[in-house]
């Protein structure tokens, strides 16, 4: 079967930001209002289960159905260029009927560039574009001069590394991500008052070596319009866009995350399971949890996502008449959580304490 030549590039957008910037929110409003565009959505999914692409299913769009969006799961998207981002662009570009524009939403952690050095790739060149990188910033967080919502975890590794004489790894992430952004969002500006807006976006500003806009946000709400159709053609202008890892091709390490799936048991109210996840999030000094739970005597399913210990949730979509209605969540952090500390108090269960050895009966006579 023969498909007919493609003359014009598709544009694809990538869209970064740190954990819990709004991302994935921010996807979901472009699904909503896409005027009729037909698109594709590639998820990057830190961890084994595809909460984020879960959370985009949901949106029950016809122009964006289930089959549009790809759950990319083995890894951080910039280091799986080869094995996972490269087949899967090419399987949406042959497809008889390929969508009009791909969004890119990378994980929290990967750094845009090797990415676009992968749509120099000849399978992909004369078809695909990359229109724009779009970074989403955490307008909060970066305000009080720290990259996730508990800073203190991220000194106390600074302090036990003592080769350790640069930025940190978060520092550099981010960076890295508005370094090469045409666009950055500054995100939860209802939390910050207009003087920390203004001044955010100067620091933005100044830290970016080129001209870039930079428009704040309230939970992702940007018309498409602003941002589709930028036609950077970022894949031909790597050099204005530097990176931290430029001397090594872009390679980097994520040992200073991890991240696990904890399953969640039915709860008797929204606000019992969110001050559960918050106190579990004080405690263990969690950056990110986000996943989905059963509410006894609801018949939807409500969606959870953390930052620290802020939480906001909402009932997605109904259960299935058929679906197991198990809760599953994912916890990232810092290297070094007590996993079995926290899926204790994430989900509720009770250990019973061990019990001591019975001792042998006196001898005595």
């Amino acid at each position: 079967m023969s498909f007919p030549a493609v003359t014009t590039k598709i544009p694809a957008t990538i869209i970064t930001g740190f954990l819990g910037a709004g991302k994935t929110t921010l996807v979901r409003h472009i699904i909503a209002y896409a005027g009729g565009r037909r698109l594709a959505i590639i998820v990057n999914e830190f961890g084994t289960l595809g909460i984020d692409g879960d959370i985009l299913k949901g949106c029950g769009n016809e122009n964006c159905t289930e089959d549009d969006i790809v759950e990319l799961s083995n890894g951080c998207l910039c280091c799986t260029v080869a094995d996972d981002f490269l087949p899967t662009i090419e399987a949406l570009i042959n497809r008889p009927n390929p969508p009009e524009h791909i969004l890119i939403e990378t994980s929290g952690l990967a750094l845009p560039k090797p990415l676009l050095k992968a749509f120099d790739w000849p399978a992909i060149r004369s078809r695909v574009t990359v229109d724009g990188v779009i970074a989403v910033v955490d307008g909060p967080a970066i305000a009080t001069g720290r990259f996730a919502d508990d800073p203190e975890e991220v000194a106390r590794q600074r302090a036990l590394d003592p080769s350790l004489d640069h930025d940190n790894p978060l520092a550099e992430v981010y960076e890295d991500q508005i370094r090469a952004a045409d666009l950055v969002i500054l995100n939860k500006t209802d939390l910050l008052e207009p003087a920390e807006i203004e001044r955010l976006k100067a620091e933005i500003a100044n830290a970016i070596p080129r001209a870039v806009k930079i428009v704040t946000a309230y939970e992702g709400k940007i018309s498409p319009d602003v941002l589709l159709g930028l036609a950077a053609s970022a894949e031909d202008d790597l050099a204005a866009r530097p990176s931290h890892h430029d001397a090594v091709d872009g390679a980097h390490e994520h040992d200073d995350f991890e991240s696990f799936i904890v399953a969640l048991p039915a709860s008797s109210s929204p606000q019992a399971i969110v001050e559960r996840l918050r106190e579990a999030a004080e405690a263990h000094g969690i950056l990110r949890m986000k996943g989905y739970v059963s509410i006894e005597g609801k018949p939807m399913r409500l969606m959870i996502q953390g930052v620290g210990a802020r939480f906001r949730h909402y009932y997605d979509r109904p259960w299935a008449p058929d679906e197991a209605r198990d809760g599953h969540l994912v916890v990232i952090g810092q290297t070094g959580l007590d996993r079995a500390a926290v899926e204790k108090n994430v989900s509720g269960r009770i250990i019973p304490e061990k019990q001591p050895e019975s001792q042998p009966e006196s001898q005595d006579a």
